[in-house]
């Protein structure tokens, strides 16, 4: 019952144990906001000031003026408190001690109305400047700490409390209470219900603000995690499937996905088994992360998306999960880069390593696939098992860049694309269809290694593959 009551005034808990990370995102929006907070104060004390320089001239107390000391006196502190709050140093007692000292300054000012005037105690109870209060406690908002707010509206119940009490002592008690409005209004007489209501009035909005923020402030942590999480999420998938999946219009279920005309390649490092017999599991770890740092730079350049990753193997899509007109061609660029590098760059465990890639283009499905709990958002369809099939196929004639006739066709003919070397028909694993498929080496000229044994052994340029 208890917890249902928490949640219907303060929302849904938030975990109790938040990470180091959160509580830090927190942690700096709070010293933001008491910056703004301070700024604020600085505002509200000049204006204090300004308002009193321009008033009438005030009496005194046996040559004493009080006002003009508490405002140099807040002012003092008020800076005091903007220069920690820009230094990080706020404390919990120290912010308390602001809260009242507030509160405790504008009762000040208000108490001295009767003394700048000449007027009786009961005058002030009428002053306009007790709306200042309320500015006080929803400028306690802004740090969505509640305790603050509260702590403010029970200065500031407590303060007119004691201005009241001070009144009727000081006036001589019953003589100034009367129950007419009229007169109330146009006499220095007390009304006490007047008066209640101003603290029930102060009560009900520090209670009211406080539920507020303290609502608002468990959906700030959630959203601060959830944003943490989207952004851990960005480092496991592609940013711009994680984006997709974050902004897309409603939840995304197992099945849903979009056919589109795309260009699809697989990679894998040759010799992989071999090199992880040699090296340590750390040794390994370090060489694949500096493999893939570098590979998902040229891929990013040439706006591939990385969309799986399985064990060495990558697959990644052009055009499908952001727009990309030259799509094949930019997979065969990013294929001939990767290639590129693979002949000069020398990896942590002291040697080159060589990629297979596999391309096609064609129609495919994005989506995600899976079940209600957990869901996969990759691309499917013949069209992307060809590119898987092709990639192993690299082994068998003795290449690393192997590409079907659509993917050929597609990238059309540019001075950057080596000539392409016919390989053979082949019928590719799982298809009754044979596939043409068609080689590229990106450092030496193929059609000059071509083997001699190849079925159909020509040379074509991209617009006559044939």
């Amino acid at each position: 019952m208890r917890s249902t009551l928490s949640a219907f005034l303060f929302g849904k808990k938030t975990d109790s144990h938040l990470p180091e990370r959160v509580q830090a995102v927190i942690e700096k929006q709070q010293y933001d906001s008491e910056k703004l907070i301070g700024w604020v104060q600085l505002l509200l004390v000049t204006i204090f000031g300004v308002l009193y320089a321009v008033s009438p001239s005030t009496a005194t107390m046996n040559g004493f003026q009080p006002v003009p000391w508490a405002l140099g006196l807040y002012y003092l502190f008020t800076l005091k408190r903007l220069a920690l709050a820009y230094r990080h140093a706020l404390t919990n007692w120290f912010l308390t001690t602001s809260v009242i000292v507030d509160i405790g300054l504008l009762m000040v000012l208000i108490w001295s109305f009767h003394i700048q005037y000449e007027q009786p105690a009961s005058f002030y109870l009428k002053a306009p400047t007790v709306m200042y209060v309320f500015i006080f406690i929803t400028l306690r908002s802004l740090r969505f700490d509640p305790r603050y707010i509260l702590i403010a509206g029970a200065t500031a119940s407590a303060g007119w409390l004691i201005l009241t009490g001070y009144v009727l002592w000081s006036e001589g008690g019953k003589s100034m209470i009367t129950r007419d409005y009229v007169t109330y209004l146009t006499s220095n007489s007390i009304l006490i219900g007047a008066e209640i209501d101003k603290i029930i009035a102060i009560v009900l909005v520090s209670v009211v603000l406080a539920v507020a923020v303290m609502r608002a402030k468990r959906s700030f942590i959630r959203a601060v995690t959830d944003e943490i999480a989207a952004r851990d999420l960005s480092r496991f998938v592609s940013p711009e499937i994680a984006d997709r999946i974050t902004h897309a219009e409603q939840q995304i279920k197992p099945g849903d996905g979009d056919a589109v005309v795309a260009t699809v390649m697989f990679t894998d490092i040759e010799g992989f088994s071999s090199i992880s017999e040699k090296l340590r599991p750390q040794e390994l770890a370090t060489m694949l992360n500096e493999y893939f740092t570098e590979t998902n730079a040229i891929i990013s350049r040439f706006g591939g998306v990385i969309t799986q990753f399985e064990g060495n193997s990558m697959l990644i899509t052009f055009n499908a999960v952001k727009p990309d007109t030259d799509h094949a061609l930019n997979a065969v660029r990013t294929a001939i880069a990767i290639q590129e590098v693979s002949e000069r760059r020398i990896y942590s465990f002291g040697d080159k390593i060589k990629t297979r890639c596999g391309i096609n283009t064609g129609e495919i499905v994005i989506g995600a696939i899976g079940s209600e709990d957990r869901l996969t958002f990759t691309v499917h369809g013949d069209n992307v098992n060809i590119a898987s099939r092709l990639e192993t196929l690299n082994k068998q004639f003795g290449c690393y860049i192997l590409a079907t006739e659509d993917t050929v066709k597609a990238c059309g003919n540019h001075d950057d694309i080596p000539n392409w070397t016919a390989r053979d028909e082949v019928t590719v694993r799982g298809r009754e269809k044979p596939t043409r498929v068609f080689s590229i080496d990106p450092i030496k000229n193929a059609a000059s290694e071509a083997p001699e044994s190849d079925p159909l052994p020509f040379t074509a340029n991209a617009n006559n593959p044939a």
